[in-house]
């Protein structure tokens, strides 16, 4: 099946990653309902799907957390970790706004800001893993190790595991390699 044109963030990822020096594969899986659906279309485990949280510390002061799709923030470790007391999710006008990214496409590499990223201790450990491609259907896959050198991110402990029966259920869709090369695959929608 021919590849799809780029969407403008797609592009921006593609571009960011490409910058970044590390090897990715940009994977066209199309739309998923559930974590299990997107580890499936895009070739990895549940753990190793990423979601790309944002989350605000203060006024136009924002991050990105990095959290294995089958765990979720744990607030506490985060706020000690970050040395603050509050932390907030901002709308997903607001994420759109400080990313460029809608919500269930938002990666840090090219994001409008180079916001700084936290990533979960899991992530560098995890070999490969799937990250937002910059548009609904794409992933990046890219090494958990490689990601987090390539964006500086500070690593620690700072996720739970997410109720091990959601990742079946449908409840638990993700919010939006091999070489140095750049590959695009494109998966048929229909299987």
């Amino acid at each position: 099946m021919p590849a799809a044109e780029e969407s403008p963030g797609e592009r921006r990822t593609r571009e960011a990653l490409e910058a970044s020096g590390i090897a990715f594969e940009i994977v066209r899986h199309g739309p998923v309902g559930s974590l299990a659906e997107a580890a499936r279309a895009r070739g990895v485990a549940p753990s190793q799907v990423l979601k790309t949280l944002v989350v605000r510390r203060g006024d136009d002061d924002y991050l990105f957390v990095l959290v294995p799709g089958d765990r979720t923030i744990a607030w506490p470790r985060l706020r000690a970790l970050l040395g603050v007391s509050r932390l907030s999710m901002p709308d997903k006008e607001v994420a759109r706004d400080v990313t460029g990214y809608e919500r269930g496409t938002i990666t840090p590499f090219g994001s409008l800001r180079a916001w700084p990223v936290v990533a979960d201790s899991r992530v560098a450990q995890a070999g490969p893993v799937s990250v937002g491609g910059g548009g609904h259907g794409v992933s990046a896959t890219v090494d958990g190790a490689q990601l987090v050198r390539a964006l500086d991110a500070r690593v620690a402990d700072v996720t739970d595991l997410d109720d091990p029966g959601a990742a079946d259920d449908g409840r638990s869709a993700p919010p939006g390699s091999a070489s140095t090369r750049p590959k695009v695959r494109a998966l048929d929608e229909s299987a």
